[in-house]
């Protein structure tokens, strides 16, 4: 199944790109699913019909859902979250509270990941567009299962090789302990999500099939946002293979008291096509309607591929690569937009550590470099480069590499 995520600042029109994309997909013959994990869901609003929390046909080859982060929450925690509210209600916490604190950090986006893997294996569609949040709410979506990673790990171990093999044995011993000791339907609801999470991360990473596009007006901001949403994508090995800049007024009409505007749209658009080279840009016009309803739509959807398939892969590099250059093994990611003095690289046992501001990338190294050190990384045109020398002995898999800054060679 081919997936294309569309993002952006909030506002920029990625809902309407979305639809018209999937509408487009659907002419084509792909069986299409546009599915909106953005709270603020607007996608019902593009196309002037009711959506709920399971896919609604809109015409042939084509259905569209906004997740309810609460209906999947019941449906994949239920028996945890009963089981916590047990026990915290037997402390005395009232029952409305006690619901809530069963909810950790992140779940409501965490199960709608959980149903891209589910339409994947359901062998239902051809293609899945994802119309999301504004930028820094998808990068929390899209980073949470690398977020997630270690935690997953530690409760998988702790339920498998302790909660599990107790549980029953402890439960003979008193109700008092009885009470306490998680049931198994609600452990095994822990292994399935945390299974699937991981899962999700090789789903959305897959460069050969899953890309994200990013829809940006011509506007500073929108810019600036859309620059280190591209830098940490990157950074988390999701492909961008498109730019879309959106609500450009027309250079061949006279705007009127816009005509100002105008050329501060132009002067961007130049800046826009040069700094995200080699990345296509496409540029949308403005509009004198609402692109509301399928014949806007397929209106819209016409503007912005004409005869190409939107299921094509734009542009076709993968953001991070393991290079071999004589006896130098290098692990490279392009940050197209990253400063690079707040960058910092370091290595524990099998997995180097990258770090940009707040966002933190793990990459599990090959066996062939564990208990190596890295060279000094360099920033060049773009792309950042850490070398690992084969000829160099390391002292064991354990080091801890001293964390170190990097700076510009290009």
């Amino acid at each position: 199944m081919r997936i294309l995520t569309f993002t952006g600042k909030g506002g920029v029109g990625k809902t309407s790109v979305s639809a018209a994309t999937a509408v487009r997909l659907s002419q084509l013959g792909y069986r299409t699913l546009v599915l909106s994990t953005d709270p603020a869901h607007s996608l019902s609003d593009s196309f002037n019909l009711p959506l709920g929390a399971e896919p609604t046909k809109i015409k042939e080859n084509l259905d569209a859902i906004e997740v309810n982060p609460y209906v999947d929450l019941k449906q994949n925690w239920h028996a945890v979250q009963k089981y916590y509210t047990r026990i915290f209600m037997a402390q005395g916490v009232s029952g409305v509270m006690a619901d809530e604190m069963t909810i950790l950090p992140g779940m409501e986006e965490l199960f709608s990941l959980l149903r891209i893997k589910r339409y994947k294996a359901s062998g239902l569609y051809d293609v899945l567009v994802l119309d999301t949040a504004p930028t820094g709410e998808t990068l929390r979506l899209l980073s949470l299962p690398d977020t997630l990673a270690w935690g997953m790990k530690a409760v998988k171990n702790v339920n498998k090789y302790l909660i599990k093999p107790l549980s029953k044995p402890l439960s003979r011993m008193s109700d008092k302990i009885a009470f306490f000791i998680p049931p198994a339907d609600a452990l095994d609801s822990v292994d399935q999500v945390f299974d699937e999470l991981e899962d999700i991360r090789d789903i959305l990473t897959d460069n050969k099939k899953s890309t994200v596009r990013l829809v940006m007006n011509a506007e500073k901001m929108s810019i600036k946002e859309t620059m280190r949403a591209l830098t940490y994508l990157n950074l988390y090995g999701f492909k961008v293979d498109m730019v879309l800049v959106n609500r450009l007024l027309d250079v061949n009409k006279d705007c009127g008291y816009q005509e100002n505007w105008k050329a501060i749209q132009q002067k961007y658009l130049g800046e826009i096509e040069e700094g995200f080279s080699p990345l296509p840009v496409k540029k949308l016009r403005m509009y004198e309607q609402e692109i509301v309803g399928l014949a806007c739509l397929e209106m819209f959807a016409k503007d912005m591929y004409g005869d190409t398939d939107p299921s094509d892969m734009m542009y076709d590099e993968p953001p991070i690569k393991f290079v071999r250059i004589g006896n130098v093994y290098e692990v490279q990611l392009k940050l197209m937009f990253a400063n690079p003095v707040d960058i910092d690289v370091w290595v524990t046992g099998d997995e180097l550590y990258v770090q940009i501001g707040n966002q933190r990338k793990i990459i599990t190294l090959p066996i062939s470099l564990t208990g190596l050190e890295p060279g000094d990384a360099v920033f060049k045109e773009k792309w950042l480069h850490i070398p690992f020398d084969l000829d160099s002995h390391g002292q064991d898999g354990n080091t801890v590499q001293k964390q170190q800054k990097v700076y510009d060679r290009g």
